[in-house]
């Protein structure tokens, strides 16, 4: 069930319906919540919805033992099993063929040949490793004194599972989102034109842009390399930065939308990463949620900043590491969480530089430029590895840059205008368009409803046909 679809609108029109009908009692309301993000999880595939219940039963009952218990020591054992237990999970359903396929390639050459052997498929379910980081943040939260309510079951199970964020993201926090949960939405306090704005502009972001630029550039020129001149597969690697963008921003856009609509609010998840003026710099301004969530949890309990600057070295690196295998078991996402991990290095020894030349180079009037455009291919060589399905695929693409560029028919004006229009969305911080939020605030809600109603049939008139799911459903 996608969410720029007319079975997404029916869906989300009916949980409108009842969840507002139905606010009070406070249970009965989050019960329909709960019940409608089951079954949304469940339209993409009902097997794994026992797998999600478990972990969010799990995660609940551990985080209302940790706000019973009063001794330290079986604090940390009951926290430790339970993040044992989700991340065992999320090993064993994501990455156990990864890492059992790098054992028999390793025993190959080593001259063991396993003949006969038949690795086991496992069901990769939709958006585990988010609802797995969402479990461990209820745990570790409540382990750390963080959340300021009583965890309850339903609630805690409803915080997991929560529709709009449930298979992308943005990675809400126990501490932030339980306390909404203790009073009934309050339908004078929903900021309707916000809510209309983000979902416009989601759509617009995925349907008109990422889902044009995919189809029209970048996955052919990443599904065959070889066949493309050198400046259709440049353009293609500045056209899957826009694509990326677009789509997960858009689906951000889109997952906020429908939250505050049912009167819940989502944290802010991107901040014009196009402006970026280092590595460290983009981390302050791509899926936020995720940074801070890798900070928070992992980067500062493996010591942070706080040891010698090798061990700081060192935590950046395994953190960006895991970063990049959390997206997916392959090595293509490990060369990536590398690549950003020696960046955030070497971005950092820089910083610390005592020498003249470097101190003369990162005052100069145009250093912020130099450094933006220089963050901004760095990142754009970075998601080669991303969205290339394999390191062989990636390297293909890098030497067709190197090609006779020339100009076809592939190069169409419309091309061009998605593209400009997908790299300048980067560049737009999210208040840019508040003056006209504004403006629109004033007009009637039914006037603003209508506004939008005609916006949506527009854009369903100019997209595309078939909507390919979001890049980070995968995830």
């Amino acid at each position: 069930m996608l969410f720029p679809t007319a079975e997404y609108a029916i869906f989300f029109l009916i949980v409108f319906a009842v969840g507002w009908s139905l606010r009070r009692p406070l249970r009965l309301h989050h019960a329909v919540l709960l019940t409608a993000s089951y079954v949304f999880y469940g339209f993409w595939d009902w097997h794994a919805v026992p797998l999600l219940f478990s972990i969010s039963l799990v995660s609940a009952l551990v985080a209302q033992g940790l706000q019973r218990l009063t001794r330290p020591a079986a604090r940390r054992a009951l926290v430790a099993l339970g993040v044992t237990l989700a991340l065992a999970t999320l090993a064993l359903v994501k990455y156990l063929g990864f890492f059992a396929v790098g054992a028999v390639n390793l025993l190959t050459l080593l001259g063991v040949e396993l003949t006969h052997l038949t690795l086991p498929e496992v069901m990769l379910p939709m958006g585990i490793s988010f609802f797995t980081f969402h479990a461990i943040s209820l745990m570790v939260d409540a382990y750390r004194g963080r959340i300021a309510v009583k965890v309850r079951v339903l609630d805690a199970l409803l915080y997991v599972a929560f529709f709009p964020q449930l298979v992308a993201g943005p990675i809400l926090r126990a501490s932030q989102f339980l306390p909404q949960l203790t009073q009934p939405p309050d339908p004078n306090r929903i900021d309707a034109s916000r809510a209309m704005e983000l979902i416009v502009s989601g759509l617009i972001k995925k349907v008109l842009i990422a889902s044009f630029l995919a189809t029209h550039l970048v996955d052919p020129a990443f599904d065959a390399p070889h066949l493309h001149s050198g400046l259709e597969a440049l353009l293609a690697v500045y056209g899957y930065a826009a694509q990326i963008f677009c789509d997960f921003s858009g689906y951000t856009d889109l997952a906020m939308g429908s939250a505050l609509l049912l009167g819940y609010r989502f944290p802010e998840n991107f901040r014009a990463p196009g402006l970026a003026e280092s590595p460290r710099d983009f981390w302050h301004r791509w899926h936020l949620s995720l940074s801070t969530w890798l900070r928070d949890y992992l980067f500062i309990p493996l010591g942070g900043s706080r040891g010698r600057p090798t061990r700081t070295i060192v935590n950046l690196g395994i953190t960006m590491v895991l970063g990049g295998l959390w997206h997916g078991a392959a090595w293509t996402f490990v060369v990536w969480g590398a690549l950003h991990g020696g960046a955030l290095i070497a971005h950092r020894l820089w910083s610390g530089s005592a020498l003249g030349a470097v101190q003369k180079l990162r005052s100069a009037r145009a250093w912020p430029f130099i450094a933006r455009v220089l963050t901004f291919h760095f990142i754009c060589f970075g998601w080669v590895f991303f969205r290339a399905p394999s390191l062989a695929v990636a390297g293909e693409l890098l030497v067709a840059i190197t090609s006779q560029w020339v100009v076809g028919a592939w190069l169409t004006p419309a091309l061009a205008g998605v593209l400009g229009l997908g790299l300048l969305a980067q560049l737009t911080p999210p208040e840019s368009l508040s003056p006209i939020r504004l403006r629109l605030a004033r007009l009637p809600l039914p006037a603003q409803g209508l506004l939008m109603a005609l916006i949506i049939l527009c854009i369903e008139a100019a997209a595309p046909q078939g909507i390919a799911p979001f890049i980070y459903f995968r995830f």
